[in-house]
C-alpha cells in the first residue's frame, strides 16, 4: 500500500458559521467512510497558529520556521493501492470541507509504520 498526505490551507475553508454543524457531519462521514475502506491513517484540523520551533539542542522560540502567509489547516493520511484512490479520496473530503484539498506521496519507510 501507498501513504499519502490530504491537507489545506487555513482560510482556505469558506462556508457560513450556520453551515458548520453540516459541514462537520459530512467531514465526519467521510472520515467514517474511509476507516469502513480501511485507508484511514490519522488525520486532524488546528486550532490557532501559534506553532513553537525546537531546535536541535531543545531551545524552543515562536514560530513558524519561515514566515509564510500559508498555514497548514488540517490534513489526513490514507493508505490505499493508488494515486487515482487517493485523488478520489482527496474529492469526497474537498466536497465534505468546501475546499480543495493537495494530496502528496509519502515516501515509504518502514521503520516510520506500525
Amino acid at each position: 500500500m501507498r501513504r499519502f498526505i490530504i491537507y489545506f490551507n487555513d482560510g482556505d475553508m469558506k462556508f457560513d458559521m450556520a453551515e458548520l454543524p453540516q459541514v462537520a457531519d459530512e467531514s465526519h462521514a467521510v472520515v467514517r467512510e474511509a476507516k469502513n475502506a480501511g485507508v484511514w491513517i490519522f488525520g486532524g484540523g488546528f486550532f490557532e497558529d501559534k506553532p513553537v520551533v525546537v531546535t536541535e539542542n531543545g531551545e524552543l522560540s515562536v514560530g513558524p520556521l519561515a514566515k509564510s502567509d500559508v498555514r497548514l489547516g488540517g490534513f489526513s493520511v490514507i493508505d490505499c493501492e493508488t494515486e487515482e484512490e487517493a485523488h478520489s479520496w482527496a474529492a469526497k473530503i474537498a466536497k465534505s470541507c468546501r475546499c480543495p484539498q493537495e494530496v502528496r506521496e509519502m515516501i515509504y519507510d518502514p521503520e516510520s509504520t506500525n
